[in-house]
């Protein structure tokens, strides 16, 4: 079993750097929203241009503005108010992680099963990533949602390779053990073709390296204790690990018992940072 995985694995890798195999592309809204935000001298106005050319992200950007979330004191009907609101960087993350969903559709049963799968686990990782930001005065709330919707990215390319061997979709547990011990690696391969910041682009590699011992949290920290929410249940995929040992929450300061306040706090947080991708 393990050589199969090994080489399929090294198959994959190997068909990427070759270009036999296309790495996902970001949907075009997406890539002028991040092209424009990377600008140090963009403005509100520049960005709106570019999201009133998708009227569905630009209606999700106002409703998340006017949301909780951002308890706003006076509602928001127009764009520019609601980016301005938002800030320019978090408009832009935003509007990535709404766009991304369309990447997630399949035309097979199975195919579609995983990815809806996928997504599903992806946005509630967002959610957990993004409500622990809000505690890190180094961590930005957008980014590290962005670091959950993407953190198993490298699915995509590995389902697009099972299509074309379909062996591979009639044994769901193979394919299965494949996503697990490759998409981390072909997960750094497509965000860093996508241009992203480098501390997005090692979340999938570093995410299970429950061990790191490095200085100050990151945004794998935060994706790595947002998956191992629901470890201590014995079905999850996690529960092998032990958690006093995971570093990630000493440096993020969750060991520390909150308040009731505090959690029913932090659930409100999770719960409206969930809806905002789950539409």
């Amino acid at each position: 079993m393990a050589d199969i995985i090994d080489n399929v694995r090294d198959s994959i890798l190997d068909a990427i750097k070759t270009d036999r195999i296309t790495l996902p592309t970001l949907p075009e809204v997406a890539l002028n929203v991040r092209e424009v935000a990377r600008d140090p001298d963009t403005t509100v106005i520049a960005l709106c241009k570019v999201l009133e050319k998708d009227a569905a992200i630009a209606a999700r950007v106002i409703k998340v503005a006017n949301s909780p979330l951002f308890r706003g004191g006076k509602a928001i009907d127009n764009l520019k108010t609601a980016t301005t609101r938002l800030g320019v960087r978090y408009t832009a993350n935003l509007a990535t992680g709404i766009a991304m969903k369309q990447m997630f559709q399949a035309t097979t049963s199975l195919v579609d099963e995983i990815l809806r799968a996928t997504w599903t686990n992806s946005t509630e990782i967002a959610a957990y990533a993004h409500a622990y930001a809000q505690l890190q005065p180094g961590l930005h709330p957008d980014q590290a949602s962005l670091a959950g919707l993407t953190y198993r990215i490298g699915v995509l390319p590995i389902l697009t390779f099972a299509e074309e061997h379909p062996k591979l979709l009639s044994n769901p547990e193979l394919l299965n053990t494949i996503i697990e011990s490759a998409h981390q690696d072909i997960g750094m391969h497509i965000l860093r073709a996508w241009d992203f910041p480098d501390e997005i682009i090692v979340v999938p590699k570093q995410y299970l390296n429950f061990e790191r011992d490095i200085p100050n949290a990151d945004y794998a920290d935060l994706v790595a204790v947002s998956a191992l929410q629901g470890a201590e249940n014995s079905e999850h995929p996690l529960h092998h690990i032990d958690i006093a040992k995971v570093k990630a929450f000493d440096r993020l300061g969750l060991r520390q018992a909150a308040t009731e306040a505090e959690q029913n706090q932090m659930i409100e947080h999770i719960e409206l940072a969930a809806a905002v991708f789950s539409e």
